[in-house]
């Protein structure tokens, strides 16, 4: 583990992405398919057919294409944190001499009241990998976007009959987050720790999409290839990859009271926007979160209970409610085993939406239908999110604590993976 840890800094430290644009602009590669500098473009006249269905990519501030390269960032820059507590924590003795407390190696993203103690340190690094494989439940390799034609003479969506037809991208994208962060905790005093978590984080996109032109009648204006060799569908590509410092967290708990079975305490957090938006490595936007925490401990068992806020800042993320409820368990003194919910629930209504439906109005008999289309088959939900933390830590005679963990999405919201491992290395002095 020793030698493994450095090595991996190092390939992190060194790594740069496959190619010059950023992750972004991979991303956006998906949608591009003509001859022309800009997304959505047909290899057609650009005066004429060729930039038709353009404007459909932004509607007033809403970004079909952005709502996934955010998401991704969002999810990216509120990676947990393994908790700013250890097993070894200490007391003072009746003669004012720090006693080490015999107790369970605590939780691993959640928190309990003991500190520290005074001059202590924590230190631990933590090697975290999500593969993502949903956004808001739907499948990342099944994602469809609708991008429908201009209204050209300002008469209704449908008129002449080209302007019923519906360019579709379907994509399939693999999108992976490992992240290496190192915590470092100090006891300033008895109740008071103050730390800072900075991730290193390597953020990796590769996918496919498939563009077909659906028409409203049979010679339509509108095609991929040439004059020559024309054809309804198109295909693109595209595989990136960033490295780079993630948003680092400046950490702060209080414990307001501590007895035998039971203690109290706060825990402050904020996270800067050091993470490079552009390529997917943080969200841009400062963050912070408030918990108030009540633990207790029942022999080798210890109960805890984390509520609080999530202020996030920014135009396109949304405050959260917090509430994380669980147990950690000694099972013997070389092991712990730790288990919660941990969950967040959006305040108000998502600043992250997709564009409205479309509608279409299609000739049917002496009048006109109305045909609705749908930006992408993302809905427009809250993005509440439920994990399970299923971990054990394993203390060596060194001091050295080994962790393992395991996040499972109980609830999708925004962009989740199907599961999510840590494995980490702790050591308190």
């Amino acid at each position: 583990m020793r030698r493994l840890l450095p090595c991996v800094l190092f390939l992190l430290l060194t790594a740069a992405p496959l190619a010059a644009q950023t992750l972004r602009e991979q991303f956006d590669s998906l949608f591009h398919f003509g001859n022309c500098a800009e997304l959505l473009c047909l290899p057609v006249d650009p005066a004429q057919h060729g930039r038709h269905f353009i404007p459909a990519l932004q509607q007033g501030s809403r970004n079909v294409t952005d709502f996934v390269t955010n998401s991704i960032g969002f999810t990216v820059s509120n990676i947990p944190i393994s908790a700013a507590t250890s097993g070894a924590v200490w007391s003072r003795s009746e003669t004012g001499l720090p006693v080490r407390t015999a107790t369970s190696a605590g939780p691993i993203f959640a928190e309990r009241a003991q500190t520290l103690g005074r001059n202590h340190v924590l230190f631990g690094v933590n090697l975290t990998n999500y593969h993502f494989t949903t956004i808001r439940g739907i499948p990342l390799s099944g994602l469809v976007f609708d991008f429908t034609h201009v209204d050209v003479d300002s008469n209704g969506l449908g008129t002449p009959d080209f302007e019923g037809d519906v360019l579709e991208v379907r994509t399939d994208l693999d999108v992976n987050l490992f992240a290496v962060t190192g915590v470092l905790t100090y006891g300033l005093l008895d109740a008071v720790d103050i730390g800072v978590a900075v991730p290193m984080v390597h953020t990796s996109l590769k996918g496919t999409s498939l563009a077909t032109i659906i028409p409203a009648e049979q010679q339509t204006p509108h095609r991929f290839g040439t004059d020559a060799n024309p054809s309804l569908t198109a295909s693109a590509s595209t595989d990136g990859s960033a490295t780079g410092i993630g948003d680092i967290a400046a950490r702060v708990k209080a414990r307001l009271m501590q007895s035998p079975s039971a203690g109290v305490a706060v825990v402050g957090e904020v996270r800067f926007p050091t993470g490079k938006e552009e390529d997917l490595l943080g969200s841009g936007e400062y963050s912070a979160r408030g918990l108030g925490i009540i633990s207790a401990r029942l022999g080798t068992f210890t109960p805890h209970l984390d509520l609080g806020y999530n202020y996030r800042g920014g135009d396109l993320q949304n405050d959260a409610v917090l509430a994380t409820v669980g147990f950690d368990q000694l099972i013997g003194s070389w092991g712990t085993f730790a288990a919660d919910v941990i969950s967040q629930f959006q305040v108000g209504t998502s600043k992250l939406q997709q564009p409205d439906p479309v509608v279409i109005n299609e000739p049917l008999g002496s009048g006109t239908s109305a045909r609705i289309v749908e930006p992408s088959n993302i809905p427009n939900i809250k993005d509440n999110v439920v994990l399970g933390s299923f971990g054990f830590k394993f203390t060596a005679p060194s001091g050295f604590t080994v962790v393992t963990n395991a996040l499972i999405p109980v609830h999708r919201g925004l962009l989740q993976p199907d599961v999510a491992w840590t494995a980490g290395l702790e050591y308190t002095f």
